[in-house]
This record gives C-alpha cells, structure tokens and sequence, in this order.
C-alpha cells in the first residue's frame, strides 16, 4: 500500500500523467456503464438485428445533439400510436363488422421536411385482416386521402414511397414533401413547410367478432440518438458503448499475455543458457521474420473471424517477439548480481531465483512499455475489423469504422459514423500513451530530469 502511495504522489508531478489516468479511468467508468446498462446478449442481438428491431429509426440521422448548434433546428422522429388513445369512436355496422376511429395529431414547427413516412399496423384476428383508411389532414384544413391498406399482422404502409399517391395528389412531388408542404409552394424548387398542427385519422373495419387493430404514425426525423444511425437505422451509441469494453479487454489480454510468458521465457533462457538459451532466441529470430499481419488476415480470411481466438493467435506470435532480446539483455545483468550469487549459496532453487529474484528486479522497468502497448493492440483489432476481419457479433469500433467504408459515409457527408469510433480510438490511444510516457521517467532514472 505504501509503494501505491508513494508511486501516485510521484506520477501526479507529472501532468501528462494525471490526462493518461483520467482518461482511462473515464473508459473504464464507460465500460462498467456499458456491460451494467446493455448487457451482452442484449448488445449482440441489438447490433445484428434486422431493421425492424430499429424501424422507429431514420437512416444516415446525425445525433440530436448537434441541435444545439443550429438555430434552425432539424426534425426529430414524431411516434403517434392508436393504442395510446383510450376513448376510440366506435360503430357497430352488424354483429361482426364495426369501425373504429381514431385522430393521430401532432404538432411540427420545423422548417425542414421529414424523410420518411411510415404507418406501421398490428391486426388481431383469425381469418380477415382489418381494413384501415387513412386520410392525412393538414393545418389549413385540407384532407388528403391515403391508401387503404390490411391492417395485417406486423404490416407497414411506406407512404414516402406510395408512388400512386405521388401521382394523383401532388403531381409527382414527393409524398414526404407534399404532406407537408404550402400547397401555394408545392411545386417551387423549393417548397416550403406548412408548419402547425397535422392530424391523420384512422378508420379501422373489422370483419370478425373481437378482431382489434392498431396504427402507428412514424414521421422519420433527420437526427436521432446520442450518437447518430446507420444504414440499418441502428443506433450508433451501442456500438460506441461497447466497444470500450471489447478494446480494452482486447488490449489488456493482448498485452498481458504476450509480455508476461515473453518475459517469463526470457528469464528461463538467460538463467539455464545452454542449448534453452540457444532455441528460444532462434525462434525469436525465426518469429521476427515473420509477416506479422498477413499471417493474422489469412487466418481471418480462411479460418475464423472470432475476436477471441484471433487474440489467442496474437498473444501467440508475439510472444517470441523482439522484446524477448531486450528482456535477455537486462536479465543478464541480473543473473551476475552479488544478490543472486547469495541466494544459489544458501540453496536456492532455479525456479525460486527466475521467479522470486530477476523477476521483480526488472519487473518494474517494463510497467511503462506494458501500458504503452495496450493501445497497439487495440488498433490492430480495430484495423482487422476495418479489413472486414471483425467479429461480425460484437459492436466494436473497428466494425464501425468498416461498415462506414462500405456505405461510402465520408463520400456522402455522414461524418458523425466515421469520427466518432475514430476520435474515441484516438483518445485511447493518447490516455495510455501519456501515462506510459510518465511511467517511463518515474522507473527510468535518466528520464526524470526531462
């Protein structure tokens, strides 16, 4: 405890050292956050889901946030839904037809037309679906006659993309922009938005005794969520969130693994010498040559793309690294120290001095090439996913950073899903790098003066 003490009270000399931690910690704290409020299974199935699981999601939205900046604010998404009106108009036509009325109203103040419109319906019933007729009323007190649809169930009616409707009622503008436009503007370059109050009535026909029926009015803003969407209409700030704790644990395996076995190794191989010694720094000369990336995109390519076993695969090849020739050449000034020709007089074992005397002699002096190193591995996973060698499972940044090249994000002006994993990738990289550089002269003697 007192060495904790003595080696905080040294590093918060340091202010690079005070960044580097409070950025980890931050991650940290955004990982804890991340596993408590979305658990595992919950992540995963929300990031593979299909596009119903976020059909109330616009696509390509910037997060709402950016609102703030804008005077003329952007439209959000407006969710109306049948099954939230209680006191429906009711009418018996015979005893198994009735019809049921509802008014969907909401009010738009934006300047700005929504991107898409959507009604989607869920009937209850055995044989006949329920018939729905839908008349979209504007502020000035037009009625605009929408298609009449089956209200089956899990059914939508796409009136953005009702290309009769574009014909008939506003003579090819459209429906995104005619529903909503001055009918004085409608076919100006530019039209503009008829703000105030719409309403959309719903008239629901069942066929069947207690057949039911519900709809639901989605007007797709252009922004959504803390982080922005995608092309799936996922939500961004799922990947985001999870993929602070998948780098880190990526990162802190990768470098733990290889530097704990490469510096056990190199500890065996300075003490016995002989023909130990001899192999293993062939093999590190044999492992040194080899093409470090190619090897990791072929087992991507032909064998698996699991996070998890290509990190078993890079502890693996960076084990016998180039560091194993460092720690070699610091062991040996270990093993002829006056201290552990003491312990072999008194009877101590092989294994007792590799362990208990080199070891933690030269232990501390490796903690900041340890830290630095995390953030490496961290962007060689986020640099296999970008390659499309990700684990398509799991919502990391890299895998961000890779549907983004696919969809083109940069060329068409969706900055938000390409600077968001980035600038977070960036941030993690510059937190252990600052606190590993502050490390650096706390352990190293002819560094503290700099």
């Amino acid at each position: 405890m007192r060495r904790l003490k003595n080696a905080y009270a040294t590093l918060k000399q340091y202010p690079s050292a005070v960044g580097g931690l409070a950025v980890i910690v931050l991650l940290i704290a955004l990982s804890i956050y991340a596993v408590i409020s979305i658990p595992y299974d919950k992540a995963v199935f929300l990031w593979r889901g299909s596009e119903d699981i976020w059909a109330e999601n616009p696509k390509y939205a910037p997060p709402v946030w950016i609102n703030l900046f804008r005077s003329e604010k952007l439209p959000e998404t407006i969710v109306r839904d049948t099954a939230d009106i209680p006191d429906k108009e009711q009418e018996v036509i015979s005893s198994t037809i009735a019809r049921t009325t509802a008014i969907l109203e909401f009010d738009y103040p934006y300047k700005y037309f929504p991107n898409e419109i959507t009604i989607f319906f869920d009937g209850d019933y055995s044989t006949r679906a329920p018939q729905v007729a839908l008349t979209w009323i504007t502020p000035d007190g037009r009625e605009i006659p929408l298609k009449t649809a089956s209200a089956t169930r899990n059914g939508r009616y796409s009136v953005w993309s009702d290309r009769e409707l574009e014909r008939a009622a506003f003579g090819g503008v459209g429906p995104a922009i005619g529903l909503f436009a001055d009918p004085d503007t409608l076919h100006d370059p530019q039209p503009v938005v008829l703000q105030g109050t719409y309403k959309l009535r719903v008239q629901m026909t069942t066929f069947e005794e207690g057949s039911t029926g519900d709809a639901k009015l989605v007007v797709f803003g252009q922004v959504a969520g803390l982080a922005g969407t995608d092309h799936r209409r996922r939500d961004l700030t799922v990947g985001l969130l999870w993929g602070a704790p998948i780098a880190l644990s990526f990162g802190l395996l990768a470098a733990v693994g290889a530097t704990a076995i490469s510096f056990v190794i190199a500890g065996i191989g300075t003490w016995y010498g002989g023909w130990i010694d001899a192999a293993i720094q062939r093999i590190t000369e044999v492992n040194m040559q080899l093409p470090f990336l190619p090897i990791l995109i072929l087992i991507g390519t032909f064998y698996t793309t699991s996070i998890w076993l290509l990190l078993a695969v890079i502890i693996a090849l960076s084990i016998f690294g180039a560091q194993i020739k460092t720690y070699r050449a610091m062991f040996m000034q270990v093993k002829n120290s006056p201290y552990i020709e003491a312990a072999r007089a008194y009877g101590a074992g092989n294994w007792r001095i590799i362990t208990r005397y080199m070891i933690p002699r030269i232990a501390p002096v490796l903690i900041p090439g340890f830290v630095i190193s995390i953030p490496s591995y961290v962007f060689l996973e986020a640099s296999l996913a970008l390659l499309g060698l990700g684990d398509p499972t799991l919502p990391t940044w890299g895998k961000m950073l890779n549907d983004s090249y696919d969809s083109g994000a940069l060329y068409k002006g969706y900055y938000w899903w390409v600077l968001e994993p980035a600038i977070l990738l960036v941030v993690t990289g510059l937190g252990f790098s600052m606190l590993g550089f502050a490390l650096d002269r706390v352990f190293n003697p002819r560094l503290r003066g700099l």
